[in-house]
């Protein structure tokens, strides 16, 4: 067994580790101790294990054979980072404490000591790559335990920015006094930062080197590299990447232009044909609007209201069926043929047939409407679902994480904008699904009722104002749902 300092049981504990993955041994009899407090480097070729390694002592993966033993759930911080994107800086440091693996550094002070305290409200999208490894080592340090596992944290950063976090790193480690391990592939990095370094070549530790004292000193700080890193001056990460503030421009003014052109183009068609119970002119319509507001605002009550309720029912109904095919595809296979079957069949076609089961009035209406609007949803859900990165479930997975914790934090969060996009859909198909009801149930006087009755009348331009309340219900919601859309998306750099 490879021994470390001395110093009561070690926290880190590896005996004669093994692991096959697809049929390769990546480790090999694999036998090491960490002591307490002390800064290991796992270094070695690429393809030798070492992420792997990290990862067996996180927890991530388990050995086929051999014993590991860690006296506290380690804080793992990922190559790439892995922040949440719909989470600021400090919303990301403080997800530990949220999922009850908290107990580390309080979020604000662990911003604090890696010197990000004051971009604490920024998502980041808005962060530079290394702001964001800052955050992502705050975030470890947040995480209870004593246990710090770093998989390569600033290998994407340049050299001045890597040679500054790699001080700031060991300043860190110095105040937290935490066990920490080190996969890096810089062997001056290693020499540097560790106490010690294990090099790792096909899947087995083949030596363990005592770098304290003069091979510490000396790797930043002899000759040439000490005079160029003098010019050069020191590295820094601070430049924000952030999206030029949008400015009015007259683009915005097209939908006013088109929607005056149409009108224009209506009135000039009305005039032409000059029978207003054939095609009314706008100024026909309007007139009508004024003298029936009362009758068709509250018919735009009932029918917004069905169609809201449908909405919420079916998108509801919708996640709670997307959600648990998203995860299996056996279950998806099952009920393929009953749900695209139910899609299949138009509302209008079942509208009649659903009057002798559901009878009349407003919950049948709903049901009905809730019918239409379930399927966008419960696409939605499945494609949402799916889509949230498996980098982030596993850290979810480091830090321990319930299903409920998992469910409320990262998937429906991470399937929000596909969510969204669903839920534009099916507010429109719910409002179809109210006003074909309404053709069939004289008893829910909504707008779909006005301009059946309007038409039988032969009052087109009454007609005429009750379909434009509908246009308007739709175009209200459209905005409203697209509105939120963009921000969710700016917000997560997109």
């Amino acid at each position: 067994m490879t021994e470390g300092t001395p110093g009561g049981t070690p926290p880190i504990q590896l005996q004669d580790v093994t692991l096959r993955l697809g049929g390769e041994t990546i480790l090999d009899g694999v036998t090491l101790d960490v002591e307490r407090g002390e800064f290991l480097a796992l270094i070695g070729p690429s393809g030798g294990g070492k992420s792997t390694l990290l990862r067996v002592i996180s927890g991530l993966l388990r050995p086929e054979k051999g014993r590991v033993v860690v006296q506290s759930a380690p804080a793992l911080v990922f190559q790439d980072y892995r922040l949440l994107p719909w989470r600021t800086a400090l919303r990301n440091v403080q997800l530990p404490a949220d999922l009850g693996a908290g107990g580390g550094l309080e979020a604000h002070e662990a911003l604090h000591l890696v010197g990000m305290d004051g971009y604490a409200d920024y998502y980041p999208a808005q962060l530079s790559g290394g702001m964001r490894a800052r955050v992502a080592l705050a975030r470890a340090l947040a995480q209870s335990g004593d246990v710090l596992l770093l998989d390569e944290p600033f290998a994407a950063l340049d050299a001045l920015v890597r040679e500054r976090f790699n001080a700031e790193l060991l300043k860190v480690h110095q105040k937290t006094g935490r066990t920490t391990v080190l996969v890096t592939h810089s062997i001056r990095e290693a020499v540097w930062l560790a106490d010690r370094v294990a090099v790792l070549r096909g899947g087995r530790i083949v030596e363990v080197l005592d770098t304290r004292g003069e091979g510490r000193v000396s790797a930043y700080t002899d000759g040439l590299e000490r005079h160029l890193r003098a010019v050069l001056g020191a590295g820094d990460s601070t430049r924000i990447r952030t999206e030029a503030p949008e400015r009015f421009g007259w683009s915005r003014l097209l939908p006013l232009l088109a929607i005056a052109l149409g009108l224009l183009l209506w009135q000039l068609t009305a005039a032409r044909v000059d029978d207003r119970l054939v095609f009314p002119s706008p100024a026909d319509v309007w007139a009508s609007y004024v003298t029936h507001a009362p009758t068709l605002w509250r018919a735009f009550g009932i029918t917004t209201g069905t169609a809201l309720l449908g909405a919420l029912t079916g998108g509801l109904v919708g996640l709670l069926l997307g959600y648990p095919i998203a995860k299996s595809r056996t279950l998806e296979r099952f009920l393929s043929p009953f749900i695209v079957a139910s899609q299949s069949t138009p509302i209008v076609i079942l509208a009649p047939l659903l009057v002798l089961v559901l009878g009349f009035g407003l919950w049948p209406a709903v049901v009905v409407s809730s019918l239409s609007a379930l399927y966008p949803l419960l696409v939605a859900t499945m494609v949402g679902v799916r889509e949230v990165d498996r980098a982030y479930h596993e850290v979810f997975s480091s830090l321990r994480a319930t299903f409920w914790q998992r469910l409320t934090h990262l998937e429906l969060p991470g399937a929000l904008p596909v969510l969204l996009g669903g839920l534009r859909l099916s507010v429109s198909l719910a409002t179809i699904g109210a006003v074909v009801w309404e053709f069939t149930d004289s008893n829910q006087q909504g707008l779909g009722f006005q301009v059946q009755r309007a038409g039988y009348n032969y009052e087109k331009p009454l007609q005429y104002a009750a379909i434009a309340l509908l246009v308007l219900f739709g175009v209200l919601t459209y905005t409203v749902i697209t509105t939120l859309e963009r921000r969710v998306m700016r917000r997560r750099g997109r």
